[in-house]
């Protein structure tokens, strides 16, 4: 699904992956929680580094979504197919977004 980098992943992209696989299967946690859970500032770093995610889908980046319960982006995009991709990944695991946003957040929001 993601492109695999021309480099390996950073200290601080491994930080962000580790904590990823935290998040279990039917749940997701927003870019800022995830930030917060890593003692990082930027929710827009935790971002770019599940962007250059290469371990997906062990690393399942597409778990983490943004603070206003809509999906984000996913591989690096933030619309089209990919964002679709992210949402069908989502609802095979009985994650649902309805008009573009979290369904039941009091119960599908991880938060660490």
């Amino acid at each position: 699904m993601h492109a695999m980098p021309t480099r390996p992943p950073t200290q601080f992209e491994l930080r962000v992956y580790r904590a990823t696989t935290k998040i279990p299967r039917g749940r997701v946690t927003t870019y800022g929680l995830l930030a917060r859970h890593i003692r990082c500032r930027s929710a827009q770093a935790i971002g770019q580094a599940l962007s250059r995610n290469p371990f997906a889908p062990e690393v399942p980046c597409h778990r983490v979504i943004a603070s206003d319960m809509t999906l984000g982006g996913f591989a690096g995009r933030s619309g089209g197919k990919t964002v679709a991709r992210k949402n069908e990944l989502l609802a095979a695991e009985g994650v649902e977004f309805r008009t573009g946003r979290l369904l039941d957040p009091e119960r599908r929001l991880y938060r660490f």
